[in-house]
């Protein structure tokens, strides 16, 4: 009996990067799949492009706060053309560019995830921007939106100004009205964060556990703030960085917990009484699962500030889906500017089905 235009007695096969035991990036393996089969309130995607994320390097070592059963596929974000979709679902319909988000998974040539995960994406949207769209500039806007409440005028210091966070935090921190001060590893990183618009920017040690650097940091972060200091600390990196930047917290500032690219910190607790401050965790992906509605209208908005020319990512290295763990490793050298992105049909030999 014929199933979404498929017989469903026929058997298909699909490539994806897989991980098959706990471990780095030269763990993960191509292996061909059975298709999956959309289940109701599901659609099935047709994969083009897919975004890196630092989360994918702890999945596949069981190292994240989710552990999928094994063998799964790393990747977070996608975008493409939906093949089929499942019973219930009115939108998005088959053949159109959507973009998407999920736990895991999205490194394989066919997707399942929910319909409600997925964003209609515009017909001059590269598929390349729209797969590095979601999960950063999604976590970005709920971070300063939804956990922040910024306001026009507020000092937004963004760590790791130069990453694919960093550089979405710039660019929506300007949008919403926000003075950026973009905080990066290295004057190159520092100069991507500016060409997005940073108002001004610090290059920071790599080594800070010394202390007179440490205190270093914190200096140019409030000279840089002026005033009290940072109204919104946006931290994607953790580690020695979260403690002095935090020092530099103005009364009543929000620290946003973002990730711990550079390992997970320790911030003594009087320094959050005395400044009046708070230290906010951003967990998108949980809270896009919880609330999902709110999490399509946050994707529209975006989508608006896109299609305003206010926000583009910047997508600096592609890799092919054989690649894929050679991408995740580049990513954790923490050496790039901008997002990764795993071109899985790639620009060549592109169609809409």
């Amino acid at each position: 009996m014929p199933r979404n235009g498929r017989d469903a007695m026929e058997e298909v096969a699909v490539r994806a990067l897989q991980s098959l035991t706990p471990g780095g990036p030269e763990t993960l393996w191509i292996r061909e799949v059975d298709e999956p089969v959309p289940a109701a309130g599901q659609i099935a995607i047709t994969v083009h492009a897919c975004g890196v994320n630092f989360p994918d390097a702890l999945v596949i070592q069981d190292r994240y706060q989710l552990r999928p059963t094994r063998p799964f596929s790393p990747g977070s974000e996608l975008s493409g053309v939906v093949r089929h979709v499942g019973e219930g679902v009115m939108t998005p319909s088959v053949g159109q560019r959507v973009s998407a988000s999920l736990p895991f998974g999205a490194m394989a040539e066919v997707v399942v995830v929910a319909a409600d995960r997925c964003t209609l994406i515009p017909d001059n949207m590269p598929f390349e921007e729209a797969a590095a769209f979601q999960v950063t500039y999604g976590t970005v806007y709920y971070a300063l939106v939804g956990r922040a409440s910024i306001h026009a005028g507020e000092a937004l210091v963004v760590l790791g100004a130069g990453g694919g966070i960093g550089l979405a935090a710039v660019e929506l921190g300007k949008a919403l009205g926000a003075r950026v001060i973009a905080a990066a590893s290295s004057q190159e990183k520092l100069d991507s964060a500016l060409a997005r618009g940073a108002d001004v920017g610090v290059v920071y040690d790599r080594d800070l556990s010394n202390p007179a650097r440490a205190k270093a940091f914190t200096q140019a972060l409030k000279a840089a703030c002026g005033q009290e200091g940072a109204d919104i600390i946006l931290d994607p990196v953790g580690g020695a960085y979260a403690e002095p930047a935090f020092r530099s917290i103005a009364w009543k500032g929000r620290h946003l917990v973002v990730g711990f690219a550079a390992g997970i910190p320790s911030i003594p607790l009087n320094l959050v009484l005395l400044k009046n401050a708070q230290i906010t965790g951003v967990f998108w992906g949980t809270w896009m699962a919880r609330d999902p509605t709110a999490g399509a209208q946050d994707m529209r908005a975006l989508m608006a500030l896109y299609a305003e020319g206010r926000i583009r990512p910047l997508v600096s290295e592609r890799y092919s889906l054989e690649q894929g763990g050679a991408a995740i490793a580049r990513l954790v050298s923490r050496g790039v500017s901008g997002k990764i992105v795993v071109e899985v049909i790639s620009s060549e030999n592109r169609t809409n089905n």
